[in-house]
């Protein structure tokens, strides 16, 4: 067994590894009874030579093969969403080549399963900008995502955040939005612990209230939605929302506290799932897919509620900074060869935040190889100074 040193408490204290990694196989979508998306994360390049806080420098290769390596699994690819570091590093001139990247390699395999964040975040929120100005907004965003071959997730808008007066100027928004897209799209309706200038999304900051404005557009446009992704962070609300939407409309849970429990569903329904975390736990939420198709809930939980406790820590609050761990996760299981992100934004969590993480991947079996991950994890403390 490999033992490494790790802070805990403010001190070093030896752990010892136990996980056995989980297989990594590939597997079809179609041997799952969920849609199931994975919010992908760019690979930065850590050789670009850049000012990293204002001008992003991607690894095109690493962070395309990365996609391939989602489509392999049997999962979809939601490209440039938050987990991309959309709006935290990354502008929409890079997303909008990344959609584009990310769009021509899935043409090239059969059965790719990849939608497109498209929203406004070219805009600053100000005084200056207007609901109108909002509206073209996403429909230049919108026009490009289509343009390209993509199918659209419309993402929640900082800019309307600050300019809307209330839930009419929402309904107005998302009703000529909806009218307008080619196909049908997934909503992404993004909790303030996500992002804290999305506070008072749908003109309410109560939850419920909010989330009866949002009913109203869905059910209004439900032949123009596929579904709704809640990033809420509460079972309770997902699954009150869930009953009350229009037949044939999904819920994709975007809960990374609950979502092993918000997919096998209950009695009255189930969620479909678009996470970041399962960018980080892939073969993990692949494996357990595969085992809910063959009705073995059993060995669905086995393997996906070992991961649970390790969402919660990388996405604990503040939650905006969730990205940080998925690439941390990613360096370690030899996805990449740094560390580095985007924006700098390595540098979001502490060294005992990062040992945490390590232990709970160890935990919850998603170490691909625990050898290169206890030396990249050495790698890590060296820098800190912790031998």
């Amino acid at each position: 067994m490999t033992t490494i040193n790790l802070p805990l408490d403010g001190k070093i204290v030896p752990y010892t590894l136990t996980g056995t990694p989980i297989a990594l196989a590939k597997r079809d979508a179609k041997a799952f009874p969920r849609i199931a998306f994975a919010a992908a994360h760019v690979v930065a390049d850590p050789l670009a030579d850049n000012d990293p806080w204002l001008t992003p420098a991607i690894d095109w290769e690493r962070t395309l093969a990365f996609r391939h390596r989602l489509w392999d699994l049997g999962l979809g690819v939601a490209e440039a969403m938050d987990t991309a570091q959309r709006g935290m590093g990354l502008g929409w001139p890079e997303a909008r080549d990344l959609i584009r990247r990310a769009l021509s390699e899935a043409a090239s395999r059969k059965g790719a399963l990849i939608a497109c964040g498209a929203g406004t975040d070219h805009l600053t929120p100000g005084p200056d900008v207007t609901v109108d100005t909002i509206l073209r907004a996403y429909e230049e965003q919108i026009e490009t995502v289509e343009a390209a071959g993509g199918r659209i997730i419309l993402m929640a808008s900082r800019a309307l955040a600050a300019a809307a007066k209330g839930p009419d100027d929402y309904i107005r928004v998302y009703d000529r939005i909806l009218r307008q897209v080619k196909e049908p799209v997934i909503i992404h309706w993004l909790g303030e612990m996500f992002d804290p200038a999305l506070q008072g999304y749908w003109g309410n900051s109560d939850h419920i209230q909010a989330m009866s404005t949002c009913l109203e557009v869905i059910e209004a446009h439900a032949d123009k939605v596929d579904g709704i992704k809640i990033s809420l962070l509460s079972k309770e609300k997902e699954v009150t929302m869930r009953r009350r939407l229009p037949k044939g409309v999904r819920m994709y849970t975007g809960d990374d506290f609950n979502y092993a429990e918000l997919i096998a569903g209950d009695e009255e329904g189930h969620s479909d799932a678009l996470l970041g975390i399962f960018d980080a736990i892939a073969p993990a939420a692949s494996a357990a897919l595969e085992a809910l198709g063959r009705k073995s809930n059993h060995e669905f939980f086995d393997l996906l509620e070992p991961t649970v406790p390790l969402s919660r820590h990388i996405f604990k609050a503040p939650t905006r900074f969730y990205k940080t761990g998925v690439v941390f996760l990613a360096y370690l299981n030899g996805l990449q060869d740094h560390f580095t992100m985007v924006g700098g934004q390595q540098s979001t969590r502490s060294l005992t935040h990062l040992a945490e993480l390590f232990r709970l991947a160890d935990k919850a079996r998603v170490l691909a190889d625990p050898e290169l991950a206890t030396t990249r994890m050495k790698q890590v403390l060296a820098v800190h100074g912790v031998n």
